[in-house]
């Protein structure tokens, strides 16, 4: 269907004197033999003030950039070539107007790297690769297209990071040499968490975050992240190495339980992973002949929301994202702990527990915890079981909703007030620990209180 769209924008181009290329990141995509859902097309040789009446004969047309000619037609992104010339720091600082007599190797000058600088007419199924962008592709390379521009907009070089982990691409010395020496104070918040949402759905995020680190971008970014590196662990427990190596095992063995989730659970359970030990460099000392992180849970929540901070993370499609990465941090050395004693743990735990943060997405990373300490081989079955009796108590995503209501104690006599807040309390209390589980068990507990 879309390369049926596709091809009649294209017609309709030519029939109006024109010539209409699929660019960017859907070219190179295609080339892969992958998917890719977006389109962008531009438009060579029509006048800029006949192109949006061009497409209105297609469909309806919405304008996404119209000081430089970008509209939207279902969801393909159709525009002139772009010139740009940078005016100030930031994605914003450029000065860009749509020029329809621009060369296809112009137009494709301003791409960032040569695997996205391939044009695909779709007329006559030819590539215009001016800067010989396929035997990069092939030779899994990512280089540079114009090296006097490419630090005009410093994500690019987020962008060859999770380039690198999705595509398996490596980026060349020049690239390398380019990235460390850029900048990124000048970006906000949100367009960094775009290229690490796209990292942390690569196969193995940690081939990004191991690149990330090598070229500063970690150092300049995450701060909380740096201070993993090199933070030790004792190697009976650990035998991987520090803080660092052991958390891009975690991401990685996260990466493997999400893909059945909705996207706001599955950003949960992955910046679980990269935020769970935050709190080790605080607390990690020698005591007793070993090397321990006491109370890493509880002290990684702090810079675990300063990590959040900084990506500005907090409620995804209305689902409390950030309250679920701060549960995980705080709280992923239970599923463990509770299975050495488990049969001293009462429902009344898991039913508390689970007012705090999802048990399932607990369990999920936990397990990836327990997994990602290679080359040691640990039995994990303690999350298992965990999962288990969360399912068995139906408390696996939520709470158990209270019995007794404020409704029920109005029949009784209760005024509203702080005293009905009290009680309701007091009986939802008995109710997780089992004592209240029916409607007259809960109203003869409130007769009592009352």
């Amino acid at each position: 269907m879309a390369d049926r769209f596709i091809r009649s924008i294209a017609e309709a181009v030519h029939h109006s004197g024109g010539r209409a290329l699929v660019v960017g990141g859907w070219v190179r995509d295609r080339l892969l033999g992958r998917e890719s859902k977006d389109v962008d097309i531009e438009v060579f040789g029509v006048p800029a003030d006949a192109l949006r009446g061009l497409l209105e004969s297609l469909g309806r047309v919405e304008s996404v950039g119209e000081s430089f000619q970008v509209y939207k037609i279902g969801d393909i992104d159709v525009s002139l070539p772009r010139r740009e010339s940078k005016s100030g720091r930031g994605h914003k600082g450029f000065d860009v107007t749509g020029d329809p007599s621009m060369t296809i190797e112009q137009a494709a000058r301003r791409r960032d790297f040569t695997v996205n600088a391939i044009s695909w007419d779709p007329l006559t199924d030819e590539h215009l690769d001016p800067f010989d962008g396929r035997s990069d592709l092939a030779g899994k390379i990512l280089r540079v297209v114009d090296p006097a521009t490419f630090a005009d907009d410093s994500l690019r070089v987020l962008r060859g990071v999770q380039f690198a982990a999705r595509f398996g691409f490596a980026l060349d010395e020049r690239a390398r040499t380019l990235c460390r020496s850029i900048p990124l104070d000048d970006l906000p918040a949100e367009r960094v968490w775009g290229e690490i949402e796209k990292l942390l759905s690569a196969p193995r995020p940690s081939v990004g975050f191991a690149l990330a680190l090598d070229l500063g971008a970690i150092d300049k970014l995450f701060p909380e992240l740096r201070a993993l590196v090199g933070c030790p662990q004792e190697p009976e427990w650990h035998p991987e190495g520090d803080v660092w190596v052991h958390t891009l095992q975690v991401v990685d063995q996260a990466r493997t339980r999400v893909d059945d989730l909705d996207r706001p659970q599955r950003i949960a359970v992955m910046l679980g992973a990269v935020c769970h030990d935050l709190g080790k460099p605080a607390t990690t000392a020698f005591v007793d002949g070993r090397m321990r992180s006491i109370d890493h849970e509880a002290q990684g929540v702090p810079p675990a929301t300063a990590f959040l901070d900084r990506l500005n993370i907090h409620s995804i499609d209305g689902y409390d994202v950030r309250k679920q990465i701060l549960g995980i941090v705080a709280y992923h050395l239970n599923p463990g702990m509770w299975f050495k004693v488990k049969n001293d743990v009462g429902d009344g735990a898991f039913r508390r527990l689970a007012q705090k943060v999802d048990l399932e997405l607990l369990a999920r990373l936990a397990k990836s915890d327990c997994l990602g300490r290679e080359p040691g081989h640990f039995n994990c079955d303690a999350m298992d079981w965990f999962l288990e009796r969360a399912r068995l108590l139906g408390v696996e995503h939520r709470p158990p909703g209270p019995i007794l209501l404020g409704r029920h104690l109005l029949a009784l006599g209760v005024k509203p007030g702080p005293r009905m807040g009290e009680i309701l309390r007091a009986v939802y209390e008995q109710q997780l620990d089992g004592t209240v589980t029916t409607m007259e068990e809960a109203i003869a507990t409130a007769r009592t209180l009352i």
